[in-house]
C-alpha cells in the first residue's frame, strides 16, 4: 500500500473529523474483490482503519481483509458455509437480508442471497425492528445458526437467523458533528471533500463538471425530489445511487411494480417511497409499470408525496431518480427530439409527467470515470455521510433565500417550487448547520445551477410544442436592488450564435456594416458602470473606428440625458466598455447607436431583449446616419441566430430586395431616433 501525501483538505479533514474517515483508494481494493457494495467495506473500514496514521491502517486493513474473507460468501463457496454452520452450531457471514411473510405457517422466513437460502428461519420481532427486510432488504452483519434437531423434521428449516447487525451508523449528533467540521473549510474546498468522500478527485476538473457532481448528491438531502440525469454511458450515474448510501435503492431496467414501489393493495405493506430515501430507477428507458395506471399512480407522488390504497391516502417522503443513456450527443439529440427522449414512451411526451421533474441534470457534464477521476485522498466514511444526508432531509435551507433572492416572472409555481428545492438541496450540501450563515455568493451559485437545471426541462416541454411553456427566459435578482440576471441552458448557445436569453444591463449586440476594406461583422458591447467620470475603453489597443463611435455615443448620451435615462446624471458615473469581435472584422466602426443603448441601460440596470441586434451610428449632433448595405446586415443577423433586427427607418425601401425566406426569419423593427431605439431595445 503506498504512502500518501496528505494535502491540506486531508490534514483539515482529520482535524475535525477523526474516526468518520477513510481513504477511498482502500476501499476500491476490497469492493473489487469481494461481493459486497462500496458502503459495506466502508463501514469495516471506518470501524478498524479510521485514521491517517500508517501503521494504524495497516493493523486495521488486515483484521478488515480477515473479516471479509470470513464472512463474505464468494460463487461456489455456498455450501462450505452452510456445513460450517453445521459443525460449529453458527456462522457469521455479512450479506444481503430480505424476509418475508409466509401466509401457511404464520411465520416469517428470511432469503441470504449469497447462500442460496430462501428459507432461513426470523423472528418476527427482529423483522418488525428492522422492517426494511420486507421491501428491498439491507446489509448486515448475520449470525445464521444451525439446529439439528429441526433438519430432522419433515420440511423441517434448520437454518435460522439468530442475530443481525444493520450496516450503517445510528448516532444521535452526526448532524453537529459535521457542521463543526464544515467551519474549517472554505466552501471550495468542502466541495471538494463532499466530491472525495464519493470516491471522485476534484483535482482536474472544471466548475460544471464539480457543479453537477454536487447536483447528483441532492436527491439524498432533499424529501420527494425529482430528478433526471440523461447522458453517455461510463459516467458513473448509477454508482452514486447503489454503493455509497444504503439508504438508496437501485431498480434496473425491466418491470417496476406498483406493490413494490408504492404499496401492496393486498397486504398493506409499504414500497420503496417510503422505505428509503431514494428510489433511482437505471437505464431508465427499459422501465415498464406492471399496470396501466402505474404511471399516474407514480405522476401524482412526483407531485404531492402522496399514494392511495383504498380509500387511505400514504404519504412518503423518498426521492425519484430517473437516470438513462444517450445513444447520440446532444446536438443531435436535440435535433432529433428533445432531451427527454431516452424515457418511457409513457413519459417521453408528457408535458405533465416533465412538468414534476425539480432538475435535469446534464449527464454529459460528468466526465467519463476512469482511474485518474478517482480519488486516493480521505473523504469521509460512506455511512457517516449517508446518515448525515438522511437526517439533513428534515430540513430547509429556503429561509436563508427571504428577501436575498427573487425569482423572475417566467418561472409558474412549480418552476419557482422546483428552484427553491433545488436551491435548499445544494446548500444543505455546502452549509449542513442549520444556523450557518450563508453568504451571497454560495446562494447565487446555487440559484444559477437550480434555474438551468429546471429551465433544462421546461426547454424540453417547449419543444412539444406546448404554449403554456413558451417562456423559458428564467431570471433572478439577488437584494433588494440588484440587477435581473438571465440563466441560460449552454446546450442551446453555439458560442457564435446569439442565443434568446436577455444579456446583462450593458450587453448589446451589434452588427458595423464594415467599410474601406472590412466586411461587416458581429459584435458585442459589454459596459459595467461605477463611481467616478467619463468612458473608458478596455480593448488593447483600441481601434479607432470604434474609439469615434464610442464617443459619439458617449457625448448624445451626457445632451439628451433626460430623453434616455430620466433623472440619473451620466457625469457622476464612469463607464468601462470592452468591444468583443465574433468574426473577421474588428474596427467596430459605426457601432454607435448600439453603444448608446449599452450605456443607457448599464445606467438604467436594464436588460435589452434576448436574441436582438442593433444596427446604426449617431452623429455628434444626435441624427442618425443612412446605412448603404441593410440586406447584408438582416443576411448577417439571420445567419447568427437573432430574432429582432433594430434598424434606422431610413433602411425601409433598401429591405424590398431582402428574399421573402429571409424576410419569414426575422423581426425588422425601425427607429427614428436615439430615444426611440433604447425603448424598442429594452425588455419590456
Amino acid at each position: 500500500m503506498d504512502t500518501l501525501t496528505l494535502d491540506q483538505i486531508d490534514r483539515k479533514a482529520a482535524a475535525a473529523l477523526d474516526g468518520y474517515l477513510v481513504r477511498k483508494d482502500l476501499v476500491r481494493t476490497f469492493s473489487r474483490q469481494f461481493p459486497v457494495p462500496t458502503y459495506v467495506v466502508e463501514f469495516l473500514l471506518g470501524r478498524y482503519c479510521a485514521s491517517i496514521e500508517q501503521e494504524e491502517i495497516e493493523e486495521g486493513l488486515e483484521i478488515v481483509q480477515r473479516q471479509l474473507s470470513d464472512r463474505t460468501v464468494r460463487a461456489g463457496e455456498e455450501e462450505l458455509f452452510k456445513s460450517r454452520a453445521r459443525e460449529q452450531g453458527e456462522v457469521k457471514i455479512i450479506d444481503l437480508i430480505t424476509a418475508r411473510l409466509d401466509a401457511k405457517t404464520d411465520s416469517y422466513l428470511a432469503t441470504l442471497p449469497s447462500l442460496r437460502l430462501t428459507d432461513a428461519r426470523i423472528d418476527a420481532e427482529l423483522v418488525s425492528r428492522h422492517e426494511r427486510m420486507l421491501t428491498g432488504g439491507f446489509y448486515a452483519e448475520i449470525t445464521l445458526d444451525y439446529d439439528p434437531i429441526i433438519a430432522q423434521e419433515k420440511n423441517g428449516r434448520p437454518f435460522g437467523v439468530a442475530g443481525l447487525r444493520e450496516i450503517q451508523l445510528s448516532q444521535r449528533n452526526v448532524l453537529d458533528q459535521l457542521a463543526a467540521a464544515r467551519a474549517n473549510f472554505s466552501t471550495t474546498e468542502w466541495k471538494e471533500f463532499l466530491l472525495r468522500s464519493i470516491g471522485i478527485e476534484p483535482a482536474g476538473l472544471t466548475p460544471r463538471q464539480v457543479d453537477a457532481f454536487l447536483l447528483r448528491m441532492v436527491p439524498f438531502v432533499e424529501r420527494n425530489y425529482n430528478l433526471v440525469e440523461l447522458g453517455p454511458r461510463g459516467t458513473g450515474k448509477s454508482h452514486l445511487f447503489q454503493q455509497v448510501s444504503p439508504y438508496a435503492h437501485l431498480i434496473s431496467g425491466g418491470k417496476a411494480t406498483v406493490a413494490r414501489m408504492f404499496v401492496h393493495m393486498g397486504t398493506g405493506q409499504r414500497g420503496l417511497v417510503c422505505q428509503y430515501d431514494v428510489v433511482c430507477f437505471d437505464e431508465v428507458s427499459g422501465i415498464s409499470f406492471d399496470q396501466k395506471d402505474g404511471v399516474n399512480i407514480m405522476k401524482g407522488y412526483m407531485e404531492s408525496g402522496e399514494f392511495s390504497r383504498g380509500k387511505e391516502s400514504i404519504r412518503a417522503d423518498g426521492s425519484i431518480v430517473l437516470v438513462g443513456n444517450f445513444g447520440v450527443d446532444v446536438e443531435h439529440q436535440q435535433r432529433l427530439g428533445h432531451l427527454l427522449g431516452p424515457l418511457p414512451p409513457e413519459m417521453r411526451d408528457d408535458t405533465a409527467f416533465m412538468d414534476r421533474i425539480h432538475a435535469f441534470l446534464p449527464g454529459w457534464d460528468v466526465p467519463k470515470i476512469s482511474k485518474e477521476l478517482l480519488t486516493g485522498h480521505f473523504g469521509l466514511v460512506s455511512d457517516f455521510l449517508s446518515e448525515c444526508w438522511s437526517r439533513l432531509r428534515s430540513q430547509s435551507r429556503l429561509g436563508s433565500l427571504q428577501n436575498r433572492l427573487y425569482l423572475g416572472g417566467a418561472l409558474s409555481g412549480r418552476d419557482t417550487n422546483a428552484v427553491h428545492k433545488t436551491i435548499s438541496g445544494l446548500l444543505k450540501l455546502l452549509y449542513p448547520g442549520q444556523d450557518a450563515v450563508i453568504p451571497d455568493e454560495d446562494l447565487e451559485w446555487a440559484a444559477r445551477i437550480a434555474l438551468e437545471a429546471r429551465r433544462r426541462v421546461k426547454e424540453q416541454q417547449k419543444r412539444i410544442g406546448a404554449a403554456e411553456f413558451r417562456n423559458t427566459h428564467f431570471s433572478y435578482v439577488m437584494g433588494a436592488d440588484g440587477v435581473e440576471k438571465f440563466v441560460s441552458t449552454p446546450e442551446l448557445q453555439s458560442e457564435n450564435s446569439i442565443g434568446g436569453d436577455p444579456l446583462e444591463p450593458g450587453q448589446v449586440w451589434a452588427i458595423s456594416p464594415g467599410g474601406d476594406e472590412e466586411h461587416p461583422g458581429l459584435y458585442r458591447i459589454e459596459v459595467n458602470e461605477g463611481a467616478g467620470n467619463g468612458v473608458k475603453i478596455l480593448n488593447k489597443p483600441v481601434p479607432p473606428a470604434f474609439r469615434e463611435s464610442m464617443g459619439y455615443a458617449e457625448q448624445n448620451l451626457y445632451a439628451r440625458a433626460i430623453q434616455l435615462v430620466g433623472d440619473k446624471d451620466p457625469r457622476h458615473h464612469e463607464f468601462t466598455v470592452q468591444l468583443r469581435a465574433f468574426d473577421a472584422s474588428k474596427s467596430g466602426a459605426k457601432l454607435g447607436v448600439a453603444a448608446l443603448i449599452a450605456l443607457s441601460t448599464a445606467l438604467l440596470r436594464k436588460s435589452v431583449r434576448g436574441g436582438l441586434i442593433v444596427v446604426g451610428e449617431i452623429n455628434l449632433g444626435g441624427s442618425i446616419e443612412p446605412v448603404h448595405n441593410p440586406v447584408a446586415m438582416a443576411e448577417i443577423a439571420v445567419e447568427k441566430g437573432a430574432t429582432v433586427l433594430l434598424m434606422p427607418v431610413t433602411c425601409r425601401r433598401q429591405l424590398f430586395d431582402l428574399s421573402d425566406d429571409m424576410a419569414t426569419k426575422i423581426d425588422i423593427q425601425f427607429y427614428a431616433d436615439a430615444r426611440d431605439a433604447l425603448l424598442k431595445a429594452m425588455v419590456d
